[in-house]
């Protein structure tokens, strides 16, 4: 498969840049307090599904439409990563899609997003979005009612956004958008069959501005990291849940155990290098189906090799791996994995992760991760 892994409108506005000094002077409460403007968004979208295997081609016919509610606030500089990344927004999202097909249903999605723009001026601006969330769908595969539905196996799904927008002012504070993008459903192997859903989208819809232009707080004189240039030990554990086929619906555990060293090597990134040892349950169970004896079975346990990349935003970073096995006496798959998933901080030594670990793009599963940073 392809991966291819809410509200108030009355807040006071950023002031302008020459006027920041004089209204902190004035008592108001300075911009580290401040929260940026926001922008409410309401789009129609016009789909197609892709048919990346041969598998879901019987499904691959109808053209899904949706609607889609969305507040974002921008950001202005209160953190030091607002104006790293030119001043972004931070949104939600609410999206519907009809599939125009009783087999596939309906879907509802709940997603989280950062809009990055490339170009920004007083009536017009050209922004990336990327996103995630939680997916649900009314018509998943079922043996017994539903077993052509090959595409989706589950209730809940994850998603994914890929989005080039563009938004130009037709008022004041109204401005019109129009954009292409890429919609991605998929429970990460959790339950099979799991093919997902891969739906490019056009967009066209209004947003409401409480500030346009928009002009950010005073960026601080000095916003290098204070850990610049250092390394650390990152510490972590995981779980999660497969399904081998649609045929044998118990869930089995896999779990991980990782040690990785880092080095922060700029304002946005961090390098890693480390090792982890997988146990993947499933395993056992193909090795029973498949063997013509269950004496002497290789070992299930594999251990690897990885190097990573975290792009960071605050407490907040988008995790990227690639890694090789060392240790693999039971070939169940490649010898090199990927992974992509989103990690959070919540204290500068705890934090916590979702990923999804991925074999030659096919998902293997959903991690659950928690870990310790030395």
């Amino acid at each position: 498969m392809m991966i291819r892994y809410g509200l108030g409108l009355l807040l006071l506005s950023a002031p302008a840049v020459g006027q920041v000094g004089a209204v902190q002077a004035q008592g108001e409460e300075p911009a580290k307090q401040q929260k940026g403007p926001l922008v409410l968004g309401a789009y129609a979208q016009g789909s197609f599904i892709i048919a990346h295997t041969p598998a879901i081609r019987h499904l691959a016919v109808s053209h899904p439409t949706g609607f889609e509610l969305n507040l974002q606030r921008q950001t202005n500089g209160s953190e030091p990563w607002h104006a790293w990344y030119r001043y972004p927004k931070l949104g939600v999202a609410l999206v519907y899609y009809d599939y125009h097909n009783p087999v596939l249903g309906r879907s509802y999605a709940a997603t989280t997003y950062i809009n990055k723009s490339f170009l920004r001026r007083p009536r017009h601006e050209l922004n990336f979005r990327v996103g995630t969330g939680l997916a649900y769908f009314t018509n998943p595969f079922s043996l017994e009612s539903n077993h052509k539905n090959t595409i989706v196996s589950s209730k809940l799904n994850a998603t994914l956004q890929l989005r080039l927008e563009y938004d130009v002012a037709v008022a004041e504070h109204l401005g019109m958008l129009v954009g292409l993008g890429l919609n991605h459903y998929s429970n990460g192997a959790t339950t099979k069959p799991n093919f997902g859903i891969n739906l490019p989208t056009v967009f066209l819809g209004f947003n409401y501005h409480q500030q346009r232009p928009f002009v950010p707080a005073v960026r601080p004189a000095n916003d290098t990291p204070a850990d610049l240039g250092r390394n650390f030990l990152n510490i972590s554990t995981s779980f999660g849940l497969k399904q081998r086929s649609p045929i044998d619906r118990e869930k089995y555990l896999v779990q991980s155990v990782s040690v990785l060293g880092g080095r922060r090597v700029g304002r946005k990134s961090n390098l890693l290098v480390g090792l982890e040892g997988f146990y993947d349950r499933s395993l056992l169970q193909e090795q029973r189906d498949t063997a013509r004896t269950t004496d002497n079975l290789p070992d299930v346990k594999k251990a690897g090799v990885l190097v990573g990349h975290e792009l960071l935003f605050g407490r907040l970073a988008v995790v990227t791996h690639f890694g090789f096995y060392l240790y693999n006496p039971y070939k169940s798959n490649n010898f090199y994995y990927e992974r992509i998933g989103l990690k959070y901080h919540a204290t500068d030594r705890l934090f916590g992760a979702v990923d999804l670990k991925v074999h030659r793009g096919s998902a293997d599963v959903i991690e659950w991760k928690v870990g310790v940073k030395l």
